[in-house]
């Protein structure tokens, strides 16, 4: 599970690359308020990007490059939250998007080593503060799991299938990803006691085989499900790094390039650290993806820097879609 306890992190978005000063790779470019950046998610309003992370955390940015921090769209935990996940302190790994007129911002409520845990939601016609429509609506619990349940209730991500069904990806450690339907009005489960698994990582006799932070995207004929496997939080010595698997259909099976089963820990790596003669960014991890108004599909997560003092800091990449239809990283 995530040791997310970083409450003042904060997550910085993205713009268009053409819009970017010339020279390097975007990651290369990054400057601003990017650390500390914990678990993001990222999305465009009209000229604005908007970047979310643990501790709900905000950053904007306007070119991809330079971010520049923001209040947070919810000052404090809701009352229901306290009440269902005692001790809980802040909302981690958040979800934002654009469903039904209104912006949907779901996230996480948790203790560290608990699974009694919580998604909420939160929602707003606009993410522009200036504007008079801005105004972020509680809109109460949305899927709760308690200690007798073999999955954890956090790391949420929606999605809406080519049907137009909705869905909420979450889970981590415990019996790995699972996937609810969704009631289209409300954004909540039609039926909280029936997840489908998707990906899972058999225990090895040593001890848990982490698997947490789901996230998927419709391209190509395929969803593509994206998860983060190993530990982070760590600084330094974090050993997160990032699979992809794809399936015909969004509730599965999910498999790698070569075949090989997500729902058996395996996967085609997708995000790695940087190689042994390098080592800066360790411990890279939950990924989200992003498709601007070009088509172009970024990726952001967060890596921890080795030059400054392990902070979980921001990156960004946008996807190149190889001939085989299987996406390559361009960092």
């Amino acid at each position: 599970m995530r040791k997310a306890l970083f409450a003042a992190l904060g997550v910085v978005m993205a713009a268009c690359v053409q819009a970017a000063p010339p020279g390097g790779s975007l990651n290369d470019r990054l400057t601003g308020d990017i650390a500390p950046t914990h678990d993001p998610v990222m999305i465009r309003e009209g000229d604005t990007y908007y970047a979310f992370s643990t501790g709900l955390s905000a950053k904007t940015s306007t070119d991809l490059v330079t971010w520049k921090a923001a209040p947070k769209p919810l000052d404090k935990l809701p009352d229901w939250a306290t009440k269902a996940v005692p001790g809980a302190r802040d909302m981690w790994a958040p979800d934002i998007s654009f469903v039904n007129g209104r912006y949907r911002l779901y996230y996480s409520v948790s203790t560290f080593g608990s699974n009694r845990s919580a998604i909420g939601l939160a929602t707003s016609k606009t993410l522009d503060r200036a504007s008079p429509n801005y105004g972020w609506r509680d809109e109460g619990l949305v899927v709760q799991s308690m200690p007798g349940d073999d999955y954890n209730a956090i790391d949420p991500n929606f999605v809406r299938d080519r049907d137009g069904r909705h869905w909420l990806a979450l889970g981590s450690f415990w019996s790995g990803i699972k996937l609810f339907a969704l009631d289209a009005k409300t954004g909540k489960p039609l039926d909280a006691r029936h997840p489908v698994s998707l990906a899972r990582r058999p225990a090895p006799a040593g001890g848990p085989a982490p698997v947490e932070a789901p996230f998927i995207i419709d391209r190509g004929g395929y969803y593509w499900l994206i998860v983060s496997y190993d530990y982070c939080c760590k600084g330094a010595q974090s050993t997160y790094y990032t699979v992809v698997g794809r399936s015909k259909a969004i509730t599965g099976p999910y498999v790698g390039k070569d075949g090989s089963p997500l729902m058996n820990g395996q996967g085609t790596i997708f995000i790695r650290a940087d190689l042994p003669e390098k080592q800066r960014w360790r411990g890279p991890g939950h990924a989200g993806v992003m498709r601007d108004k070009d088509g172009t599909d970024y990726v952001v997560w967060h890596a921890y820097d080795r030059e400054n003092k392990g902070a979980p800091t921001l990156r960004i990449a946008p996807i190149r879609w190889g001939a085989d239809g299987w996406p390559v990283l361009e960092d």
